[in-house]
């Protein structure tokens, strides 16, 4: 196993980088298809968050490999080598193994102990096998870290400190009250609809707004949206009077509009949640100063329920002018606002500090575990295919020696040549049994990877023969459904 991770994130780059750094549309295609077309890689796959962005390979050569890494990460993201280099991380094999475990279960997340990261995962391990960049190695890596990210958040409370980036947003606008008392009431824009979007607009709607409008630039996914959540979340029964008329608890008010009308809507809206994969700003400055001015003017009973604006913008790059943050009347928190706020020691929302280092260090213990069972089960794996090739040099051994003894005894009857043959198949497969097995314990071991080396020394076997069982092996395990629960993929 030569497992190689070049990345940045929110812990080793300040914002402004990663913003200039991320990746839309194609480019996390082109990066790996471009990564596999280099020489040093043979498996690629990219992890691309709002706050990270890691590109993992199966590499030959560990120098050469991190040269070649950085210098695609450069090219793709458009920031120069010479100034993204300070802030790369680098990490190889186990580390590399370690790394990915721990970014699963949430504990390198801007909000510890975050879910969402494990949707990340599956698209980047979805994107690498609908692309065919992602063999072995890698299938094996990202669906064992999806299965050690859900074995955290069932047997520790790790999540205990938020559910998402999207609840930690708006307890920072909420400034120190309950969400829900801050939101309950209020009328919500969310733009764009994909799955941070749709977080927010759920977790908006169990607040307690009473309306919730979601533009985006595709009508009919806002439409699904709005009609799931205003149908979740429907008017109730809240009393009965003495007469039988029952009274009905205010419903969720949703609505969907393309994105072109978001203009129109900004006037009324008192939180606006962003979150597009556009590459230019969805809202300036001047647009929001605008709202604001065209909000002031509403006629009574048309006014929005809060004085000030508040604004949530998720995106990498934003979605919403920095510019904002200087406009009297608006309230944004953005991501380089939520990494600062991450940073202090009462940023984490959740429970209190010592049960929440207690559930981190049960995280960080399972994670351990969990790498050295991983190491254990490549490195068995690396001599299946020598363990294979020898077997099969065998058999051909027992088929030819089978072959020249009916030269020499042809009056041999069927029944006396499927018995020498049974008897001489027999010997070879005892005398193969213990140390094969053997020599499977000892791979399986740290520094275990020699064996398969001096397996094939010994036994003078055929190097394409070893190779073309690996690639049979490799196959197999990459041609079943996407399905990190169902076995290999």
């Amino acid at each position: 196993m030569s497992l190689l991770v070049v990345g940045l994130s929110h812990r080793s780059a300040p914002v402004s980088v990663l913003e200039r750094a991320s990746l839309v549309g194609d480019e996390q295609a082109k990066l790996v298809q471009d990564t596999l077309a280099a020489e040093p890689a043979t498996e690629a796959a990219v992890l691309a968050t709002c706050n990270r962005i890691e590109l993992y390979a199966d590499v030959d050569k560990f120098h050469a490999g991190v040269a070649e890494l950085s210098t695609l990460l450069a090219q793709h993201t458009g920031v120069g080598l010479d100034e993204l280099t300070p802030y790369l991380y680098v990490h190889y094999e186990d580390r590399a193994v370690h790394h990915l475990f721990s970014v699963a279960c949430g504990l390198d997340s801007m909000v510890v102990g975050e879910g969402q990261i494990l949707g990340q995962i599956k698209d980047a391990l979805a994107l690498g096998q609908e692309l065919h960049t992602a063999g072995r190695l890698l299938n094996d890596l990202f669906q064992q870290a999806l299965r050690v990210g859900k074995r955290a958040h069932s047997e520790t409370g790790i999540d205990r400190a938020g559910q998402s980036l999207v609840t930690f947003g708006l307890e920072q606008l909420a400034q120190g009250a309950p969400v829900a008392e801050w939101a309950r009431g209020k009328r919500a824009l969310v733009i764009g609809a994909g799955s941070m979007s749709s977080l927010a607009a759920a977790t908006l709607a169990r607040a307690g707004v009473a309306e919730l409008v979601i533009a985006n630039r595709t009508l009919e996914r806002a439409l699904r949206l709005a009609e799931s959540l205003a149908e979740q979340h429907a008017a109730t029964p809240a009393a009965v009077s003495a007469a039988g008329e029952e009274t009905l608890r205010g419903g969720l008010v949703a609505r969907a509009v393309p994105r072109d009308r978001v203009s129109a809507e900004l006037p009324h809206a008192d939180i606006v949640v962003s979150c597009t994969g556009a590459t230019g700003l969805v809202l300036t400055a001047a647009e929001l100063r605008t709202a604001l001015a065209q909000r002031a003017a509403c006629p009574p009973g048309a006014h929005p329920a809060a004085a000030d604006v508040s604004l949530l913008d998720l995106a990498m790059p934003r979605d919403i002018d920095a510019a904002a943050h200087r406009v009297e009347g608006l309230h944004l928190v953005d991501i380089e606002s939520l990494a600062e706020a991450a940073a202090e020691p009462s940023g984490e929302p959740g429970s209190s500090a010592g049960a929440m280092a207690t559930d981190v260090d049960k995280v960080r213990a399972i994670v351990s575990e969990e790498v050295a069972a991983f190491g254990a089960a490549q490195r068995a794996a690396h001599i299946t295919p020598t363990v294979v090739a020898l077997r099969t040099m065998a058999a051909d051994v027992v088929a030819s020696e089978i072959a020249r003894l009916d030269g020499r005894l042809p009056d041999l009857d069927d029944k006396q040549r499927a018995e020498i043959t049974q008897t001489v198949r027999r010997v070879v497969d005892k005398l193969l049994h213990a140390p094969t097995v053997r020599v499977k314990q000892l791979a399986s071991t740290p520094g275990g990877a020699g064996y398969a080396d001096a397996l094939r020394e010994l036994f003078d076997l055929d190097p394409q023969a070893v190779a073309a069982v690996s690639r049979a092996d490799g196959s197999a395990r990459t041609a079943g459904p996407n399905d990190p629960k169902g076995g290999r993929a």
